[in-house]
């Protein structure tokens, strides 16, 4: 198994909005081609943080990469792909990104290194630490 970080406006799609769904949904939008190959690595069973990203700034919640990539629906280029996660649970303590910077376990992480990019992996031991930090058993 993989490890991911998504990033979501909640404005637009919050961690709420995803548990509200209770169904999978396609992780539509992302026009980054760096983020488009991460999309096409994840495979089924993968996990991922669910970032509020601009508002919050912090890790909310953990998703399962339910359905490998395919086109995306919202694209009209043809160039870009969606994967479906669906929600697994809640980070009980959000893991905000001033503390992600603060940890030195974690300064090589993408969401450091990489602040813009929407879909990042996380490696193993990044994993482990947030989930830490975050209270996630």
């Amino acid at each position: 198994m993989a490890y991911w970080l998504i990033k979501s406006e909640p404005d637009s799609w919050s961690w709420e909005s995803q548990v509200k769904s209770g169904k999978a949904e396609a992780w539509t939008g992302v026009r980054n081609h760096s983020a488009k190959q991460y999309l096409q690595a994840m495979k089924k069973g993968d996990r991922a943080f669910f970032y509020h990203s601009n508002v919050g700034k912090e890790i909310v919640g953990i998703v399962e990469v339910v359905r490998e990539h395919y086109p995306d629906p919202s694209d009209k280029t043809g160039k870009f792909v969606v994967v479906d996660v669906k929600a697994e649970k809640p980070v009980p303590t959000p893991v905000t990104l001033e503390a992600v910077k603060a940890e030195p376990k974690l300064k090589d992480m993408a969401l450091v290194k990489f602040s813009r990019l929407s879909v990042q992996p996380v490696t193993d031991a990044e994993w482990k630490q947030v989930c830490k930090m975050g209270g996630v058993k």
